[in-house]
């Protein structure tokens, strides 16, 4: 039998947090003021993993005003939120301005006054009455990062999470915690989609799937004619909520997460195991030619 210590060791518990709030269009100060506020709330309450949504530091329609808004990575805003992140990582969404004049819709994570991770929007959502498309450059790699030795996260943005390939690819990297900021609004698409259930269907689907603990952090309030639902939320490796935002308030949802049962789920259900190996083989098949 394995020793009590090694037990308690390998149980991983980890506390996360969703920062659910309503972004001020263009507003940097504003914005940043709030991000500094959420996460010193996250700090008392012991959170290892703060969430912010989508472009949480200049609103969701701001890539029309991205020769004004977008930043790059040593900007002043994103340093300060580095420095005020000593106990935790923070994850936030801005506009970044890359090299060669490039624009992205990106996420990036920081702890202990550092830049740990950059996820550059891979799937630009170009439809309904979302415009990714019109302003940034499409990410082109996938990535991830580890906290400690069992929680690894990756931060796919929005769309990114409605291409089950990019998702596949993440879970064959190893992740252990899936990081989902998003910016969605109840018209967002229109005709018979209902965003709320369907992200609830998305979200579930990935946890149980996969064995892997979901954060997802929303936005709330209304930005032009958008009502963001908010509805932020954790999920544990079985897909049950561990908790949940309102429809209709700022607030930081708090839950904790045990890496033995993230454990388990993949044990009962080895999904992650056998992509792997599937991945590893390479299996393709070449479409051969009917013959009669």
């Amino acid at each position: 039998m394995p020793s009590p210590s090694f037990d308690t060791a390998r149980g991983g518990a980890l506390t996360v947090a969703a920062a659910q709030i309503d972004s001020s269009y263009g507003d940097l100060d504003a914005n940043l003021a709030k991000h500094l506020r959420m996460i010193d709330e996250a700090r008392k309450r012991a959170v290892s993993m703060l969430l912010f949504p989508e472009l949480s530091l200049c609103g969701h329609s701001a890539g029309k005003d991205a020769l004004r808004l977008a930043m790059r990575l040593d900007h002043p805003a994103l340093a300060a939120l580095a420095e005020a992140s000593v106990d935790l990582h923070t994850s936030f969404g801005f506009i970044e301005e890359a090299p060669g004049g490039q624009f992205y819709n990106s996420q990036a994570t920081v702890t202990r006054g550092q830049i740990v991770h950059v996820h550059r929007k891979v799937q630009l959502a170009t439809y309904g009455k979302l415009r990714d498309g019109l302003y940034y450059a499409p990410g082109a790699e996938l990535g991830a990062f580890d906290i400690d030795s069992r929680w690894r996260i990756a931060t796919p943005i929005c769309n990114d999470l409605w291409n089950p390939g990019l998702v596949h690819d993440l879970m064959c990297d190893g992740v252990t915690l899936l990081a989902a900021p998003i910016s969605s609004a109840r018209e967002a698409v229109g005709g018979g989609f209902d965003n709320p259930s369907s992200w609830e269907l998305n979200l579930r689907f990935y946890a149980v799937t996969y064995g892997v603990a979901v954060v997802m952090a929303n936005r709330i309030g209304t930005e032009g004619m958008l009502g963001f639902w908010g509805g932020s939320r954790i999920l544990d490796p079985f897909g049950n909520t561990v908790a949940m935002g309102s429809t209709t308030e700022e607030e930081l949802v708090v839950g904790e997460l045990d890496f033995a049962s993230l454990r388990e789920a993949r044990f009962l259900l080895p999904t992650v195991r056998d992509s792997r190996v599937f991945a590893e083989r390479g299996i393709r098949t070449t479409r051969q030619p009917a013959t009669n």
